[in-house]
């Protein structure tokens, strides 16, 4: 069984702001963070669950001056940020300098394409890292559902240590488990029950401090080979605490299709004052 969540989204006591990356650039679907659902932008929409979590602030860290009118027209706070950034990070390093977050401050990074997101797991990362002084990132995973996943190079794996604390991420099936499996092209029904692989979820917090100081290390080869900046933050020495949650994520948005999958489920969800809140089986 799952264990739960560190945090509780009712928890007074974690206190964070919530940065919301949003590019208009995207190949599979141009100017996704405007994508209208439900008559909201997508990234409004997102908004709205990250301010539904118990954020202090809520910030989308923008990259178009259209992105910044959407958000201001909703009433949701927005920063303009470079064009330029080769990675959500370094446009989250920005906005914590032009918003003059304090160093020992935590922030989420909440995806711009996400809007099902259930708050209470951005809490919960939240809360984590607020538990754990000595680490610098807070992140979430959860189980996989079959062996197809963890052996699928899409899938990120992440094994934790007896703190919690991830010891690697990777694209690859780890760890291996020798006496399991007779090869890759070999895949069991069901996964072994003692199995410590969990399914990573790109959900981070960070401390600012951290945060500001992550752009500048240098790219390890590791990171390069796997593709995974979080891979960065090892290699340098950070402690990466990881969240279980007790299921999935909804999924997110990339292509029109997915898109149209969420306006489907929002319009069918009931409205009124509790309904930004994650329903009961969507937390953690």
């Amino acid at each position: 069984m799952s264990e739960p969540a560190r945090g509780d989204a009712d928890d007074p006591a974690v206190t964070f702001t919530a940065l919301i990356p949003a590019r208009l650039g995207s190949s599979r679907l141009p100017d996704k963070p405007l994508a209208d659902i439900g008559g909201l932008p997508m990234v409004v929409r997102v908004a709205r669950r990250a301010a539904a979590s118990g954020a202090a602030r809520v910030v989308v860290c923008a990259d178009s001056a259209r992105i910044l009118d959407a958000c201001h027209q909703h009433g949701v706070q927005a920063v303009l940020t470079d064009d330029r950034h080769p990675t959500g990070t370094d446009r989250l390093a920005q906005a914590c300098r032009l918003l003059g977050l304090d160093a020992q401050s935590l922030v989420v990074n909440v995806q711009g394409d996400e809007p099902l997101i259930p708050p209470a797991v951005i809490r919960a990362v939240a809360a984590a890292l607020a538990a754990d002084p000595q680490c610098d990132i807070a992140t979430a995973a959860h189980a996989l559902a079959d062996s197809r996943e963890f052996f699928d190079p899409n899938v990120v794996k992440v094994v934790r240590d007896a703190r919690g604390r991830a010891l690697l991420f990777s694209r690859a099936p780890i760890p291996w488990a020798r006496d399991a499996f007779a090869g890759n092209g070999t895949l069991a029904a069901t996964l072994p029950a003692q199995l410590p692989a969990l399914r990573h979820v790109g959900l981070y917090a960070y401390r600012v401090a951290y945060l500001l100081r992550f752009p500048e290390l240098p790219r390890p080869a590791i990171e390069e080979f796997e593709s995974l900046e979080q891979l960065r933050a090892l290699y340098h020495g950070a402690a990466i605490t990881v969240v279980q949650l007790a299921a999935p994520l909804p999924a997110g948005v990339d292509t029109a299709a997915d898109l149209e999958r969420v306006r489907q489920e929002l319009a069918h969800r009931p409205t009124g004052r509790h309904a930004a809140r994650a329903p009961a089986e969507d937390r953690p």
